[in-house]
């Protein structure tokens, strides 16, 4: 019969590793061209879809941020001025940090919740709860 350490270390060898980077979250980049003076952003929407928040939301703070003006064109949008992606994608993670990423535990399991006039984060995880800007 195996003693006890023989046993132990087979158990480990058939046990699954784990991913100890300890990020299971990563925030997306974005993806687009120019056409003439404008900006196409293709992938926008799947960006918004991968955070978890509303389109229109994530759309108005882009815009204000780059100080743009813009439209969505089916599921792309597109941004009047020229803006490179490497200006857009700290923008975005600006908003992640901002209106996605828990300040308690740093989780994305988060909701954006509006409590008369002002705005939340409330924490699926651990059930904090902070107040963002209302106004974008």
């Amino acid at each position: 019969m195996a003693n006890y350490e023989d046993l132990l270390n087979s158990a480990y060898e058939k046990v699954k590793q784990i991913d100890t980077s300890g990020e299971r979250f990563e925030i997306p980049k974005i993806q687009g061209h120019f056409e003439g003076r404008k900006t196409i952003l293709t992938n926008f929407f799947q960006v918004a879809s991968h955070i978890r928040r509303d389109p229109e939301h994530f759309q108005k703070f882009i815009l204000k941020e780059l100080a743009a003006s813009g439209q969505r064109e089916g599921e792309r949008l597109v941004l009047n001025i020229k803006v490179p992606s490497a200006k857009i994608n700290p923008k975005i993670e600006q908003y992640v940090k901002e209106f996605v990423l828990c300040k308690e535990c740093g989780k994305p399991d988060t909701e954006l919740v509006k409590d008369e006039r002002l705005t939340f984060i409330n924490c699926l995880a651990c059930g904090a709860k902070h107040s963002v800007r209302s106004k974008i």
